[in-house]
C-alpha cells in the first residue's frame, strides 16, 4: 500500500511539473518513485522517507544544474545556434511594410511574417532590419544600422 501512495505522489508531482516547467518538482517526483521502490522492497516508512529525501536532494543538487545548463540558449552557452535561435541577430530585407499589424521580411532566402520589436516603429519596403527575437512564426525586427559585418551603412543623400 505504501508503494502505491508514493507512486501517486510521484505522478502528481510530475504532472505539476508540466505546468510549472521549473525542473524542480520533477526532482521530487524522482524521489517519490525511488521511495516507492523502497516500499516495494519492504522498507519501513522511516526508510522510505529517508530514500525520498536523499534522492530528491541529490537530483536537485546534481541533476538539475546539468539539465538547466543544457537548456540555456546556444548564444548564452557559447555553442553554435541552430533553428530559430540562429535567426536572432540576422539581417532581413523588408518585402512588405512592417508595422504593428502586419509585415513580411526575407531572412536568408526565407519569407517570414514580421512585426517591429518596438510597436511604435514601422519599416518600409526595401529597408534593412535586424531580427531581434522570433516568437512563433513571427520575426520581431529593429532598425539595422549596419547591414552586415564589415559593411558600412549606405550614405543617404
Amino acid at each position: 500500500m505504501d508503494a502505491v501512495l508514493w507512486i501517486v505522489l510521484g505522478v502528481l508531482l510530475a504532472v505539476a511539473e508540466i505546468f510549472t516547467t521549473t525542473l524542480f518538482l520533477i526532482m521530487f517526483a524522482a524521489g517519490a518513485f525511488a521511495a516507492a521502490g523502497a516500499a516495494g522492497l519492504g522498507a519501513p516508512p522511516a526508510v522510505q522517507a529517508l530514500v525520498f529525501a536523499a534522492v530528491s536532494a541529490l537530483t536537485v543538487a546534481v541533476v538539475r544544474p546539468v539539465i538547466r545548463r543544457h537548456r540555456r540558449p546556444a548564444l548564452e552557452s557559447g555553442e553554435q545556434p541552430f533553428g530559430v535561435e540562429a535567426l536572432e541577430g540576422a539581417s532581413a530585407l523588408v518585402l512588405e511594410r512592417v508595422d504593428a499589424e502586419h509585415g513580411l521580411v526575407k531572412i536568408d532566402g526565407e519569407l517570414w511574417t514580421a512585426r517591429p520589436y518596438d510597436v511604435t516603429q514601422s519599416f518600409e519596403t526595401g529597408q534593412r532590419v535586424r531580427v531581434i527575437k522570433v516568437r512563433g512564426a513571427t520575426a520581431l525586427v529593429w532598425q539595422d544600422d549596419v547591414s552586415s559585418a564589415g559593411e558600412l551603412p549606405e550614405a543617404g543623400g
